[in-house]
């Protein structure tokens, strides 16, 4: 790509600048491409906090601020890297992304890899990508302007007619199906993505040794992995399946499918993996399972020894209280309070760990004792009648401090607990 001296120059002097005060102040100097570079500015703004390889790197250029903002960052980016290289050696194998976008997942993930194949249908993203691709020193990479699942059909054609996809090692394909509808509308089931996932299913079971799919966060995954594990072509004999929800300063930000097909019919339960920055659950659930939870039988005395466990944004989206629970022989609160508590701090835990130096009913005279000489406090809610700014308000109290205050059920009445702060790494 081709950028004139003159908006180059006026890119490098005013990037750290505000991106609304430039465009209202303008440019005196016809020969600045103003709005192209106000996308770079703004780019390279938000590649520092996303991207900070790309913002390291001059020369990049940035497509417009909604395709950077929609972006995976580079700490996801790097986590789907590690995640696929625990299925092959990357030194002897082939990424195939079909839907490469604007390549910032394809930069990081392709990275170590023996050959990687970009494919992208638009011609104006495939033109930067390319050039991106060189800045950043990938000399490994294979670029494709076509449609993603027309490369596909070419792929399968070579496989039924005895043909390798790849000549490297293990072949791996990566997806990110786009969730917006032909009215730019948001849209969550696997069938309303483009591609269909579903429609394209059996071919990259045939085609690939290992099959990532990056979707919603909204997504139902027990419905997302029933679909896609469901009637398997008759030369797939079985599919081994992982689930990896990341977060990311406890924000569910994706959802991942990792799907193997295997040439057995003996495949075990469903890997889960719930990630949240350092923090890591996994395990393991069979086809159609029901755990209990460990329920609570007594509530917590005042002046016991005992910690309130609070689970993280994936393990919420996983939906796997019972697993928790038995993993780390934690009790939980009530049937719908996902809240747990424990005699000991468990370091491990995935989530916010939390001291209890109390616990209140609702009973204003109580609760008026209990809360003596707190004055300020940070306040959550979960499965309680009040939100916590009417809980707040009803307490009357400041936000912030170093107390924290969990309205809640506990043993089916509605309380408070108080508490200190453990941790409060996410």
């Amino acid at each position: 790509m081709i950028i004139n001296d003159e908006t180059a120059r006026f890119i490098r002097q005013h990037r750290s600048d505000d991106v609304r005060t430039l465009a209202l102040r303008g440019c005196k100097d016809e020969a600045v491409d103003m709005p192209f570079a106000l996308d770079q500015i703004q780019g390279w703004q938000t590649a520092r906090r996303k991207l900070p390889t790309w913002a390291a790197a001059e020369g990049i250029i940035y497509p417009p601020h909604l395709n950077m903002e929609q972006c995976s960052s580079e700490e996801t980016a790097r986590y789907k890297h590690e995640c696929i290289a625990r299925f092959c050696e990357p030194d002897k194998a082939t990424l195939i992304d079909l839907t490469g976008g604007f390549g910032a997942d394809f930069s990081l993930m392709s990275r170590g890899f023996h050959h990687a194949v970009y494919v992208e249908r638009n011609a104006s993203l495939v033109e930067v990508a390319q050039h991106n691709f060189e800045v950043l020193g990938l000399h490994n990479v294979e670029v494709v302007n076509g449609d993603g699942v027309a490369y596909l059909h070419q792929l399968t054609a070579k496989m039924k007619s005895g043909e390798t996809v790849a000549t490297h090692g293990k072949t791996v394909i990566y997806l990110d199906p786009a969730r917006r509808d032909s009215h730019g509308k948001k849209v969550f089931r696997l069938a309303d993505c483009t591609p269909d996932v579903l429609g394209i299913r059996d071919e990259l079971l045939l085609c690939a040794d290992v099959i990532m799919i990056k979707l919603s966060p909204m997504l139902d995954w027990h419905e997302a992995v029933k679909q896609l594990t469901a009637q398997l072509p008759s030369v797939i004999k079985g599919v081994q399946c992982e689930v990896h929800v990341v977060s990311v300063k406890n924000e569910c930000k994706e959802l991942l499918i990792v799907l193997q097909p295997l040439s057995s019919t003996d495949v075990g339960g469903i890997k889960i993996v719930c990630v949240n920055d350092r923090q890591r659950f996994e395990t393991e659930i069979a086809k159609n399972a029901r755990q209990v939870p460990l329920l609570l039988d007594q509530a917590p005395a005042d002046g016991t020894e005992q910690y309130l466990f609070v689970p993280n944004a994936s393990v919420m989206k996983t939906g796997l209280f019972a697993p928790l629970s038995h993993a780390f022989n934690l009790r939980m609160l009530d049937r719908d309070t996902h809240y747990y508590i424990g005699e000991e701090d468990i370091e491990t835990f995935p989530g916010r760990r939390f001291r209890i130096t109390a616990v209140s009913g609702m009973n204003k005279k109580e609760l008026s004792k209990k809360l003596a000489g707190i004055t300020q406090a940070n306040i959550a809610t979960r499965n309680f009648p009040l939100s916590a700014v009417a809980l707040r308000k009803r307490l009357k109290l400041r936000d912030g401090g170093n107390k924290y205050l969990f309205g809640t059920t506990l043993l089916g009445d509605h309380v408070v607990i108080i508490c200190d702060s453990v941790s409060l790494s996410r």
